[in-house]
């Protein structure tokens, strides 16, 4: 008896822990589309994700399943003739969903999860609303009667009322949960009404200047930036690209400085600290914008080679050590690494003894296709044109051959600049400037740091007209 009793107990344990261990479980009823497969994604970093697929089954559903529960987020359903619709997965995760392929989200019904049936009530609410409100933006547009705009404004407004009343039910019935920090997340900051101070030569810049102040400051009010659900919705990575692409100005230091203020909005969440990390590195060391190196260097120096990073492996440390090493000495603002090197006429310079208000210091090779065409433009656009506002041209030949680099400078009459070489690799100019193709253009001020780097000859009138005009 006791054995038959161990054995049945042994029996009920391990078809318990089963049961507990399948921990989600999503039922799928589609009508009409019964003959295919059927795939469950995710939304991260503005894309579509695949995290499981699965095939009808014999009651003519489909299942998914999984031994764990999956990471709360915005999942799609996604079907083969590429329709979908969209399904919130929030702490409930043994639910069933049921619909019909004529009209995936109106004919849709969801049991078991309040969560992800509040947040498909909430769709269909908005897009209720939208339809209601797009013939009377329609006639808004062409009334031109002052009674009738106010009214159809006010049908709008009584609209927007009905989205906030529905928004703020929805949130509070579900507090805490990746439904409210969804919601709230889809809402823009309100910036509240200002008035410039009492002394303001001009109020309208002032204001203007207060709102775009209050508007950065609370750009990221709305989102639990220490909660990595939000990462698995179509909307964070565009939000956070929005804010560093178009709110913040676009300057090394500001943007190293915001850089670091997000990153540590995270809190401590593993998730979202190392999505940040990696995404503002990315988005700095993809840039094209001059001057990004920095931002790519800071985040480089503080969080991925102080070890803070634990997610990437010695290889990747070892080639970002020697990639922020190359950078660092000529980043904008430092001083250019000096160097002695010879001319094609064998005298010898040391640029931080070339005096000009301005040295534009170009590396260039007479074989390089594109040095063909940038270096006569150089001479021709920037030479010709400002060499009387106290400039000098000092250009490197990266190589050794004496012969074609001197033809090139009297074939496109090129001896009024001063021409360098490092025959015997001395100076470690490729290292210090970070010389791995051709032409690479730095613009220096009179004391030689850096004013501008890896800029077109195209560009350099610009930022000389604009340069003399400051200065």
């Amino acid at each position: 008896m006791k054995k038959l009793l161990l054995s049945i107990l042994t029996l009920v344990a391990f078809a318990s822990s089963s049961t507990v261990a399948q921990t989600t479980k999503i039922d799928v009823n589609i009508k009409g589309y019964n003959d295919s497969t059927l795939i469950l994604g995710y939304y991260f970093n503005q894309k579509m994700l695949v995290k499981d697929t699965t095939t009808i089954n014999s009651n003519g559903s489909y299942t998914f399943t999984s031994d764990q529960k999956l990471d709360e987020g915005l999942y799609i359903i996604y079907l083969d003739d590429k329709s979908y619709f969209d399904l919130l997965i929030g702490a409930d995760q043994d639910f069933s969903v049921t619909t019909s392929k004529t009209d995936l989200l109106q004919q849709m019904s969801i049991s078991g999860s309040a969560e992800s049936a509040d947040f498909l009530a909430y769709q269909r609410f908005l897009v209720s609303k939208q339809k209601e409100a797009e013939p009377i933006q329609e006639k808004l547009k062409v009334s031109n009667d002052p009674q009738t705009k106010k009214a159809l404004q006010d049908q709008i407004a009584a609209l927007s009322s009905d989205m906030k009343s529905k928004y703020e039910t929805t949130i509070n019935k579900h507090p805490d949960s990746f439904l409210s920090i969804f919601l709230k997340a889809t809402q823009e900051v309100a910036v509240p009404q200002m008035q410039a101070p009492a002394n303001s030569s001009n109020p309208d810049s002032a204001v203007q200047r207060m709102r775009y102040d209050y508007y950065k400051a609370h750009y990221f009010d709305n989102f639990k930036m220490d909660d990595d659900r939000i990462l698995r919705t179509p909307l964070f990575a565009g939000k956070l690209d929005q804010y560093f692409k178009k709110v913040v100005l676009q300057m090394p230091d500001t943007i190293i400085k915001e850089s670091h203020r997000v990153i540590a909005m995270a809190n401590g969440n593993y998730e979202m600290e190392r999505y940040l990390i990696q995404h503002l590195f990315n988005m700095a060391n993809e840039s094209k914008q001059m001057g990004m190196d920095a931002v790519m260097v800071s985040l480089g120096e503080t969080y991925y080679l102080s070890g803070h990073a634990d997610w990437v492996d010695d290889e990747f440390i070892s080639k970002l050590q020697e990639r922020v090493d190359k950078i660092k000495p000529n980043l904008l603002g430092q001083t250019a690494p000096d160097f002695k090197m010879q001319s094609y006429t064998e005298e010898y310079y040391k640029l931080s003894e070339v005096r000009a208000e301005i040295t534009i210091l170009v590396f260039w090779e007479p074989e390089c296709g594109h040095c063909e065409k940038e270096i006569p433009k150089l001479n021709d656009e920037v030479w010709k044109k400002f060499k009387d506002q106290d400039i000098k041209i000092i250009a490197v030949y990266t190589q050794w051959e004496k012969d074609p680099w001197v033809e090139f400078i009297h074939d496109k009459e090129l001896t009024e600049w001063i021409h360098l070489y490092d025959p015997h690799n001395r100076s470690n100019f490729r290292n210090n400037y970070d010389i791995y193709s051709t032409p690479v253009v730095y613009i220096l001020d009179k004391d030689k740091k850096i004013l501008a780097k890896r800029i077109g000859a195209d560009q350099i009138p610009g930022f000389l007209n604009h340069y003399f005009k400051l200065n």
